[in-house]
């Protein structure tokens, strides 16, 4: 066969776990909005070099751009290859893309083929993987969601991370968002990623799942943080039958004052994330609240919280989105030991 090989998206994507390497050839701007998974970035032109060229392309045309632009493309690639590839063997696959499939990923595949490697260039580049993305999250999901219900502190993520852990089939949506789902949901230094990357996310965990093994999933809203889980699948999951987890409002609080130290020992941080109630519960109870997060009362807090807050907004929610809810499978945690999360875990993964 002739490479580089230039293969339509649709082949490309069904061969996708073949290729040895994935290679972004664009910027690194454009490589942080979103790209392949598992994709790394090695640009034929960084972000400034690309200014560069586009500038003299528009003012003086193509033919001078180019001249200007090969020799940095041709560094560039030299430097990949002598810094991340020049131990590669014979049959080292690479599958190379850029924007459109153009210019950036040609050169690159060119050189690449040139010395020998079987290199693959994706036709219609990035630009062609999301399209796919789009139309593949607009069909809904043909997958047997088990959605997992129960008030906050419940320990929801707890569980999908039990069931993980022993083989069952998870699309942790918080976990792919960055994000715990309230407005104390922010993940200390860890920004959440760009909508694009989040539905990549998406995609790539739902194009691996077994469509005869049951997905666990988390009972959320529409949107997580401030990005927002597609369409389809938001629909599938609400119309799909519901697991109650049940636990007891002490080991609730102590279950969130464990998972949000972050919260717990910076009453300032927590401060600003409570003001964001005020609509929904007047200046004097957030007040109120604050001064208990100065004063290092977070039992306290964290329980008044549930009781005026999490509580009845969760329950307003879940009847009145999640379809199933009502003959939802309950299971009792005595606690939130490990223990008593991977005995409720086998029990849901073994029927």
């Amino acid at each position: 066969m002739k490479y580089p090989e230039i293969l339509p998206i649709a082949d490309a994507l069904a061969r996708l776990d073949e290729f040895d390497t994935i290679i972004d050839a664009r910027t690194p701007s454009e490589f942080a909005l979103d790209h392949l998974p598992n994709a790394i970035n090695c640009p034929v032109l960084d972000d400034e070099q690309r200014i560069v060229v586009g500038t003299l392309y528009k003012q003086e045309g193509a033919f001078e751009a180019k001249k200007i632009g090969a020799p940095m493309v041709a560094h560039n690639i030299a430097h990949h290859i002598d810094t991340l590839w020049h131990d590669k063997p014979k049959d080292w696959k690479p599958l190379v893309y850029c924007w459109r499939g153009g210019n950036r990923s040609g050169s690159m595949a060119h050189i690449l083929a040139k010395i020998g490697w079987p290199v693959v260039q994706l036709e219609g580049g990035y630009k062609a993987f999301r399209n796919q993305v789009n139309a593949d999250l607009e069909q809904t999901p043909e997958l047997d969601f088990r959605v997992i219900c129960g008030t906050t502190g419940s320990g929801k993520t707890r569980l999908l991370d039990t069931l993980e852990s022993i083989g069952a089939q998870v699309l942790d949506l918080e976990q792919l968002a960055a994000h715990r789902g309230s407005v104390l949901g922010n993940l200390p230094c860890q920004p959440q990623p760009t909508q694009k990357a989040f539905e990549t996310s998406i995609w790539d965990r739902l194009r691996r799942f077994d469509p005869q093994q049951p997905v666990f999933v988390e009972s959320e809203s529409k949107k997580v943080g401030a990005l927002r889980v597609p369409g389809a699948l938001m629909d599938r999951m609400r119309a799909s039958p519901c697991v109650a987890l049940q636990v007891t409002r002490p080991h609730r609080v102590q279950l969130l004052i464990e998972d949000y130290q972050h919260f717990a020992c910076n009453a300032p941080a927590l401060n600003t994330q409570l003001s964001y109630l005020t609509d929904l519960h007047g200046k004097e109870k957030i007040a109120h609240w604050q001064q208990m997060a100065t004063n290092g009362e977070m039992a306290q807090l964290v329980d008044e919280l549930l009781v005026d807050h999490y509580d009845p907004a969760y329950m307003r929610s879940i009847h009145r989105n999640f379809v199933q809810y009502d003959k939802a499978r309950t299971l009792d945690m005595p606690d939130i030991s490990p223990a008593s999360f991977l005995a409720a875990a086998r029990a849901l993964h073994e029927g």
